[in-house]
């Protein structure tokens, strides 16, 4: 039997996750290293949370500007809200949208809905698969707009552990 983690290397843990994988071959062992545990118990925690759904999958946050897709652009919709978990869906399984999700109105300034990512090397491209997918989905007739991203300030995944000094001011 594995014992568990303690709380505080299970604190650990969760900052190192947020931080990412280390890019080594074993990084799992490097992780354990990293709180004082073996592996075992590392993969039984992360395990456990998955089970909890604290998180449902390991993932990967690219550069994508590093790697050459420099013509991102989001799709804003204005979406009636009877259908919008409908086209949401269909959009967000479509081939090319990275990334698709609700937002509430601002209105008057803001009447858009839904978003979805489309990240491309060339923006005639980007734009063409875009317009695409308004045809295929008949969606054309819809409010829309498309924005391009001019540069990028931070990427990164979510950010939900307490950072150390919040947690020992409540310990």
């Amino acid at each position: 039997m594995i014992t568990p983690l303690n709380h505080e290397q299970m604190l650990d843990l969760r900052q190192c996750l947020e931080r990412g994988l280390p890019i080594v071959a074993r990084p799992y062992d490097e992780l354990a290293e990293q709180i004082g545990a073996h592996h075992d118990q590392v993969l039984q925690q992360m395990q456990q949370w998955r089970d909890q759904g604290l998180f449902r999958r390991v993932g990967l946050v690219l550069n994508h500007r590093a790697l050459g897709f420099v013509a991102n652009a989001m799709l804003v919709l204005d979406v009636p809200d009877a259908l919008v978990d409908e086209v949401g869906a269909r959009l967000g399984g479509a081939p090319g949208v990275n990334l698709c999700y609700q937002r509430p109105r601002r209105l008057p300034q803001w009447r858009y809905n839904l978003f979805c990512m489309v990240h491309g090397r060339e923006r005639a491209v980007v734009e063409a698969q875009i317009q695409g997918l308004l045809e295929q989905h008949l969606l054309s007739d819809l409010p829309h707009q498309l924005l391009f991203s001019t540069r990028a300030f931070k990427q990164c995944g979510g950010r939900f552990a307490p950072p150390p000094s919040q947690v020992w001011a409540h310990g």
